[in-house]
């Protein structure tokens, strides 16, 4: 089963992120419709110009938040999906998602269309086997709405229509290149997944790792915490957990809630 508690390291400064308040963020998408280029946006504010295919990127984001340990971790998920078996395991240790397509790109909006259901069947056949609550809180994500109308092949009213009715689900336009609802889609995105809204690249201070003393929980202990108080690092060191690790969560997470069940069946014969 998954620790309690997560030790973290970060040049000199260890801490501690309770295993409750640690949560991964999955990026899915075809290629070349700037999926990097959106979570360098929510890292570090920047973009680049310059296209790099990518193959699996991981980041590791972790917050300080009114004396609070938070962290989340992004899967950056390669296009081409060269293997099926590990973008369903992706999916499966997914919490929150974001599936961006190109708003001049026709194919690339099939695409999520198909990623939305494969997301819905994954997860479905997870809770089926523990029971978890329905909730999967996901963007889908329109990006390059700097490039203009003439250039658009996908309606914003053909796109509202993959989350409505869904309250999990919402649809927002963006441009990473310009920077244009970025800020708004993540606060969005982590309000339905009732996480702390701070965790919006807006709403934290950024501290680089030599600050990460700021985290330790000794600063918060000797002086009054105010309401505003959230800081966010990323992590410059951090490892994508192997495939064997993600195997085991899931896997625990069945037999967890299968032996919950179990034990509700005794207590009520």
């Amino acid at each position: 089963p998954r620790a309690m508690m997560k030790t973290l390291s970060s040049g000199n400064c260890t801490f501690s992120v309770p295993a409750k308040n640690s949560y991964r963020m999955v990026v899915l998408g075809a290629s070349r419709v700037g999926k990097s280029s959106i979570v360098s946006r929510f890292l570090n504010g920047r973009f680049e110009d310059q296209y790099t295919p990518t193959i699996e990127d991981f980041h590791r984001k972790v917050y300080n938040i009114r004396g609070d340990m938070y962290q989340l971790d992004i899967l950056d998920t390669s296009g081409n999906h060269p293997f099926p078996a590990m973008r369903r395991l992706s999916i499966l240790t997914g919490d929150v998602f974001i599936l961006v397509f190109s708003l001049d790109s026709r194919e690339s909006f099939d695409e999520v269309k198909r990623l939305q259901k494969q997301i819905l069947e994954v997860k479905s056949c997870l809770k089926n086997k523990t029971k978890e609550a329905a909730e999967l809180p996901m963007v889908i994500c329109g990006n390059k709405n700097d490039h203009g109308e003439l250039c658009r092949q996908v309606p914003a009213t053909e796109a509202e229509l993959l989350v409505s009715g869904d309250e999990n689900c919402a649809y927002f336009e963006v441009s990473a290149k310009k920077n244009t609802n970025v800020d708004e889609m993540f606060y969005v995105l982590f309000s339905m997944a009732k996480l702390p809204h701070e965790m919006s690249p807006a709403l934290h201070r950024k501290i680089s790792v030599q600050y990460g003393d700021t985290f330790h929980p000794r600063p918060f202990c000797m002086r009054r915490v105010k309401e505003t108080d959230a800081y966010g690092m990323v992590s410059p060191f951090a490892r994508r957990p192997s495939v064997n690790s993600d195997l085991k969560y899931i896997k625990a997470k069945v037999l967890r809630e299968g032996q919950a069940r179990e034990r509700d069946k005794c207590t009520i014969q």
